[in-house]
């Protein structure tokens, strides 16, 4: 399938990337963590690098209870962001409340870009009894629009947190959400679907249960899912077994999605939803997992093949901390981002703190205030082995 890359402009505005960064103790200093802040003042960044290094960039705006999505990329040699392009095709069809609901994004086969969100309510096409749906849209081959919103939900209803996607390069395309199994309700009795595609999204299959273990999947919490560099499919969420045990589960799949083996990671007994979220970076063998419990946020290490998990590794400090993300450079260090004091219709700050391949601190670490409500950060590592946080 050709695929043709959108025209790059320049775009007057745009913030310009910070080459200082704020540290601990208030020192200044030359960082190889750099701030940049989301094209037109947009919610909830996600971010991806596709193998030329071009970056791809999706965000929120407008109405939080009904936003849309704007799409925009960089070259590695471009100064600014292209000019948005919306991906909803409905205007209004997507949502930034609660901070766990909004798009996410992943790239495909010769560079495809696909996005998947929770619908709003107001969202077309909707399901039996005006469901809400799970929505999908890939760019177009020529690069120059996103196709028509579609919902991939034709069982599975009952959306509340977010949902998620992956992408792989033979063309698959895995669309992520939990809802409770057909026929029952209430945390204990939700599952994760996934529905799958192996023609780049052209088509998907009527979604299916991931994992046959009951482990329940707390009502209002996102979740992250993620394709590796051979293809090995993983997904990363929180339970509500008993309606208590909220651990945060790793699905993992080395079959294109067929059948999924999981474990637990983290522990957490809490009888109420805390809305996190979740994420998930390739990392040679395996993948790199984040994570909040208990007001904390975590990463860890899991193999592909034995699914064994790494002792995680708590962000230095305290503080009320959520959505944490990650990125690695060329070098094997990574960079763990957070948010702190974040909450409903509550901004916040971002922290960030720098590993390395040993997973030892480094000196690189800092806090920035500015995170607005409703709102997170996204990161991806430079060619020059630093890193670009946006918010």
């Amino acid at each position: 399938m050709p695929f043709h890359p959108v025209r790059i402009f320049s775009a007057a505005g745009l913030a310009a990337l910070l080459v200082l960064a704020v540290c601990e103790g208030g020192a200044r200093e030359p960082a190889m963590v750099h701030l940049a802040r989301v094209p037109a003042g947009g919610l909830q960044p996600q971010a991806a690098l596709d193998r030329q290094g071009v970056l791809h960039l999706i965000y929120l705006a407008g109405d939080p209870a009904a936003a849309d999505i704007y799409y925009v990329r960089k070259g590695p040699h471009d100064a600014d962001f292209s000019v948005p392009l919306r991906v909803n095709s409905q205007s209004g069809s997507a949502i930034a409340l609660g901070t766990i609901r909004g798009a996410q994004i992943a790239i495909g086969r010769a560079g495809r870009v696909h996005v998947a969100w929770n619908g709003s309510r107001t969202a077309q096409p909707q399901g039996p009894g005006g469901a809400t749906p799970m929505l999908y849209s890939r760019l177009n081959e020529s690069g120059t629009a996103f196709e028509p919103q579609r919902n991939v939900i034709q069982a599975a209803y009952g959306l509340d947190g977010g949902g998620s996607l992956a992408a792989d390069s033979k063309g698959g395309v895995f669309v992520f959400w939990h809802a409770p199994v057909p026929g029952t309700q209430g945390e204990t009795n939700r599952a994760v679907w996934i529905a799958r595609s192996y023609d780049d999204g052209s088509t998907f299959a009527r979604e299916t249960r991931a994992w046959s273990e009951p482990t329940g999947a707390c009502g209002c919490c996102g979740m992250r899912a993620m394709a590796g560099e051979d293809g090995t499919l993983y997904a990363l969420y929180r339970a509500a077994t008993g309606g208590v045990d909220r651990d945060t589960v790793l699905l993992v799949s080395r079959d294109r999605g067929t059948t999924f083996r999981g474990t637990r990671v983290h522990p957490w007994k809490l009888n109420a939803c805390p809305m996190s979220s979740a994420f998930l970076a390739p990392v040679k063998g395996g993948a790199l997992a984040a994570w909040e419990t208990e007001k904390q946020v975590y990463f860890a290490r899991a193999d592909e093949r034995t699914l064994r998990v790494t002792t995680p590794v708590a962000a230095p400090g305290e503080g009320s901390r959520k959505h944490p993300v990650m990125a690695v450079n060329a070098a094997g260090d990574t960079i763990l981002v957070w948010t702190e004091g974040t909450g409903w219709k509550k901004g916040g700050s971002l922290r960030w703190q720098v590993f390395d391949s040993s997973g030892a601190t480094k000196a690189e670490s800092g806090v920035a205030p500015g995170v607005s409500a409703w709102s997170l950060a996204a990161v991806y590592p430079r060619p020059d082995g630093g890193f670009t946080i946006l918010y």
